[in-house]
């Protein structure tokens, strides 16, 4: 398909009852939104990772939201070697101008589970980006992809150590130290008594733990008494 051809795609698939205005208030300060709901573009994109992928990311659009976040699912779907994938996603990655493109794109990665240790090393050249969403990226894809028994003290690690101080990254570290402890929650435990953490992210990764159902009411009261004054 065309930029053409894929912006009509999209103008026929907006949804015209306020879903525009809806999305544009949870993704503040963003590429023009023009209300296309994910499902739909999860579709067309799949639809493009069964095509000529590789000329149409050459070439897309990245006028709109659902135009950027259409070529992160794209890199998602398509197959191809893990080292060529991210040669795209280095690409791609500098265009993520929101946390919903850029959890998006984390999310669909999945091909990252098959070559952990190569995906790794890639993330961690973002690791002290000035970047916010660079560093989202790293949080995010860890929390997707990583929280394994090979990779849990690491991640924890590189958590501890994003310090950019957008509101973006620090919610993705919260969100992920918060993904872990459901998980690993003895590791993440002992973790939190022993940080590097500012005290807004600990502070929320506390808040997202408390409002998990993954986490027992026991462990929450306990969890209560560890929050930072």
């Amino acid at each position: 398909m065309t930029n053409e051809e894929i912006r009509s795609f999209l103008m026929e698939h907006a949804d015209d009852n306020g879903f525009r205005e809806f999305t544009t208030g949870l993704i503040p300060d963003t590429d023009p939104i023009l209300g296309v709901r994910l499902p739909v573009l999860r579709e067309l994109a799949k639809r493009l990772a069964k095509e000529d992928w590789r000329s149409y990311l050459a070439g897309a659009s990245d006028e709109t939201y659902e135009e950027i976040i259409l070529q992160g699912f794209v890199i998602g779907y398509a197959r191809a070697e893990i080292e060529e994938l991210l040669t795209y996603a280095k690409t791609f990655i500098p265009k993520i101008h929101d946390w919903s493109v850029n959890d998006g794109f984390c999310s669909t990665f999945k091909i990252a589970r098959k070559h952990r240790e190569t995906v790794w090393d890639f993330l961690m050249q973002y690791r002290e980006s000035e970047s916010e969403f660079e560093q989202r990226v790293v949080a995010v894809m860890l929390m997707d992809h990583f929280l394994v028994d090979d990779y849990i003290d690491r991640v924890l690690t590189v958590w501890d150590s994003l310090k950019h101080e957008g509101y973006y990254c620090k919610m993705g570290v919260a969100w992920g130290i918060a993904t872990a402890y459901a998980k690993f929650p003895e590791k993440t435990h002992a973790f939190l008594w022993d940080n590097h953490l500012d005290d807004f992210t600990y502070n929320k990764s506390i808040q997202k733990m408390l409002e998990s159902y993954r986490v027992s009411d026991a462990d929450k009261e306990v969890l209560r008494g560890m929050k930072r004054k």
